[in-house]
């Protein structure tokens, strides 16, 4: 990406440039994948003003035209895979969670998907050797469920699966959680992560996993009853892209676990259903429900993907991490 400041943009003065930083719209990037009416709004500029600056932003940047499948092809190289540290899961993935998409974790209570958030806030940190993206990592916790003390058990079950001597504590400092209080903070932090992902980014560890957990509980409490639910939707299809936005900015991966609820009118098949809707189920790239199985197994099945199967994958949830089953 060209090397550009905001700036030097047509019709951009310091004084909207200022504007601009203020909102969170740090880079040229940042103002390539904006929309005009965003940006109108947040910067006090005319819409028409808005849309100038947004190509010239695309230009400069090279996005948003069109190109030849070779040229994706060649750009989706740069695309990374997180391991899960599971053979099967990481099969069943492609290679393990991609970047630049959205992964929706989906499941009952206790089915795994906040052990799986933490494992992959560990894997993450670990060079690509081992299957990790040599990265920092964003939470968004909005349901108190992220434990230090579950970080350093999986770090200590990492150490004794490679043999290498690993500090938790260091893994602990590249992991940065904010607590979401309602749903209007959560659609502010994935703001504020940005904002921390454009410090980091020429740092040792750049960011390169956020994870939300969970997405929708907020949504779930504060929007009751049908009259709100197109309010509800639309504030959460401008979260979702949000973090669509932030994953192709930083080349992040973005894992989002989601509540399930029961479809009591469902005579065949499994009555549980992921909430949110048709909203988060076309934002969301890839969908993984997650069930419980005896004891420690837990069974992942791949829902909903642009390129892969559908398939399932068994892992053991243990006291070191997650394993192959």
């Amino acid at each position: 990406m060209s090397e550009i400041t905001l700036e030097e943009l047509p019709g951009v003065g310091p004084a909207t440039a200022e504007k601009l930083k203020e909102a969170g719209f740090n880079t040229v990037e940042a103002v390539a994948v904006a929309s005009p009416s965003e940006l109108a709004t947040t910067a006090e500029i005319g819409e028409s003003t808005a849309a100038k600056i947004i190509n010239a932003a695309r230009q400069a940047a090279d996005i948003g035209g069109f190109e030849t499948g070779d040229v994706v092809l060649e750009r989706r190289k740069m695309v990374g895979k997180l391991t899960t540290g599971c053979t099967e899961f990481d099969e069943m993935m492609g290679g393990g969670i991609e970047s630049q998409a959205i992964t929706e974790l989906y499941g009952e209570f206790g089915s795994g998907k906040t052990q799986l958030a933490h494992q992959l806030a560990v894997n993450v940190q670990m060079d690509r050797e081992h299957g990790g993206l040599d990265g920092s990592v964003i939470i968004i916790d909005t349901e108190n469920t992220f434990r230090p003390e579950r970080i350093a058990q999986m770090v200590k079950g990492l150490s004794e699966k490679y043999g290498m001597e690993l500090d938790p504590e260091e893994f602990l400092q590249n992991i940065h959680v904010a607590r979401a209080y309602n749903s209007n903070h959560q659609i502010l932090l994935v703001d504020s992560a940005t904002d921390l992902a454009n410090e980091l980014r020429d740092m040792g560890k750049p960011v390169r996993l956020l994870i939300v957990d969970s997405l929708m509980a907020h949504f779930r409490a504060e929007y009751v009853g049908r009259g709100t639910l197109a309010d509800r939707q639309q504030k959460l299809n401008k979260h979702m892209h949000g973090l669509l936005r932030f994953g192709d900015l930083f080349n992040a991966c973005v894992v989002v676990t989601n509540q399930v609820m029961a479809k009591p009118d469902a005579f065949f098949g499994d009555p549980t259903r992921p909430v949110g809707g048709h909203v988060v189920g076309h934002t969301a790239t890839f969908r993984l429900y997650l069930r419980k199985s005896k004891g420690d197994k837990r069974i992942i099945r791949l829902v909903d993907s642009p390129n892969l199967p559908e398939g399932e994958a068994v892992i053991a949830v243990t006291t070191d991490g997650l394993t192959d089953q």
